[in-house]
């Protein structure tokens, strides 16, 4: 993105110009941020070749997942709805790993069915089912343990995942005892050790951490993983200044770990590959106030944006046409949700704003769209995919008669 004689533009579009043919609020992808991402990802890992499974959590839109699969890249998928998509985007099942604590029989059904790489299992009882499925079938099927390493990854306790308060995957001697058992199982075959420490991690410390107690557990169970599955959680840069991870430490510590495995590693990123691709563009509909402040009331609320509201997370916020004034009193970004939580940001010292302007939030490529809702029974909004100069709708605006 970038301002050009005072005007917005993402790639060779014009913000305004998009406002104007597909209205407001509108979630905006550039393809040119996302190959940059993928090329970086892989660039920054080329010396092991990670098997790289694409988060389809983050952002389920299958256009999207398409351009992502042309890269390449597998999927993570933690659904059954999330396993139909990334079969129907094209992606191989045979790079499609099956993460989360409660699949269902049915579930499991289907992907077993699917032949896809891995079901990551998360508990004895999810391996017995596996089992018995596998067994009513007359299969043998590829199975991943994940573990849960009690390991603080220092990111917000909403998206911590590798504590042992935390409900994902087995501990130590639970693992263990899996091991043990999937050995004599003649229908699961043990293939792969997963973690995952939560989302948003910006430091390389706890990674590092968990490749030791990994290298631990894996001598001690005396088993051979082919794959080490690394999970995602690669934190991005929401707000200026804010310290990036560094990619090159975590692939020292990962080299170092594979002197003594030969495993192939597999990452799930989702954030880090489509978060910083998405904007939403949105217009004041009023400026309400106080003695205080004005709080400026959007059309877009917590129903297109879910992460202000459920993590307090914060997006940067910019006009679309930069002026020379700026609001002596301090900017609320809300929206007209019947909520007191339906706010995105409070700026102070923003640039003096009026009614039907347009503002637009950073980086919610990532957790945007997957998050939203018809709450108040309010319709979803347009996504388009930006090339250079072309403009694709890839989801078109909900109508509220489909809604109705």
């Amino acid at each position: 993105m970038k301002y050009i004689n005072k005007s917005l533009s993402i790639e060779r579009v014009k913000v305004q110009d998009i406002a104007k043919k597909f209205g407001t609020p509108t979630y905006c992808y550039s393809f040119g941020q996302l190959k940059e991402n993928i090329d970086n990802f892989k660039k920054s890992f080329k010396s092991f070749s990670p098997l790289i499974c694409f988060a389809v959590k983050s952002n389920t839109n299958i256009t999207l997942i398409r351009e992502i699969k042309k890269f390449g890249l597998g999927a993570d998928v933690v659904s059954i709805g999330e396993l139909m998509i990334a079969l129907k985007a094209g992606i191989n099942p045979k790079k499609i790993v099956f993460s989360g604590v409660g699949k269902t029989s049915n579930e499991i059904n289907y992907a077993i069915d699917k032949k896809i790489l891995l079901i990551n299992a998360e508990s004895e009882s999810e391996i017995s089912e596996i089992e018995r499925i596998a067994k009513y079938k007359n299969k043998i099927v590829n199975i991943g343990i994940r573990l849960n390493p009690n390991i603080d990854a220092k990111t917000l306790k909403q998206i911590s995942t590798g504590k042992k308060e935390n409900k994902f995957g087995v501990d130590e001697k639970t693992f263990f005892k899996v091991v043990k058992y999937v050995g004599l199982s003649k229908n699961i075959n043990l293939k792969c050790l997963s973690v995952h420490l939560g989302s948003q991690i910006l430091d390389h410390k706890p990674y590092e951490k968990m490749l030791k107690v990994i290298d631990k557990i894996i001598k001690k169970s005396n088993h051979d993983f082919e794959f080490i599955d690394l999970g995602g959680g690669m934190g991005i840069s929401y707000e200026k200044n804010t310290k990036k991870l560094n990619y090159q430490k975590y692939n020292i510590a990962i080299k170092k770990f594979l002197r003594n495995h030969n495993s192939k590693i597999i990452f799930e990123p989702g954030r880090s590959i489509v978060g910083n691709i998405g904007s939403l563009i949105s217009k004041v509909i009023y400026i309400k106030g106080n003695e205080k402040k004005d709080f400026v009331i959007l059309d877009a609320a917590m129903n297109d944006l879910m992460r202000p509201a459920l993590y307090g997370a914060n997006h940067r916020t910019i006009p679309v046409t930069k002026t020379n004034q700026t609001s002596k009193k301090t900017y609320e970004f809300v929206g007209p949700i019947c909520e007191s939580t339906d706010k995105f940001t409070t700026l102070k010292k923003f640039q003096k704003l009026k009614e039907k302007d347009l503002v637009l939030m950073c980086d919610v490529g990532a957790y945007g769209m997957s998050l939203s809702s018809n709450y108040n029974m309010r319709p979803k909004p347009t996504e388009i995919l930006i090339k250079g100069s072309k403009i694709n709708v890839i989801k078109k605006r909900q109508k509220l008669k489909d809604l109705i």
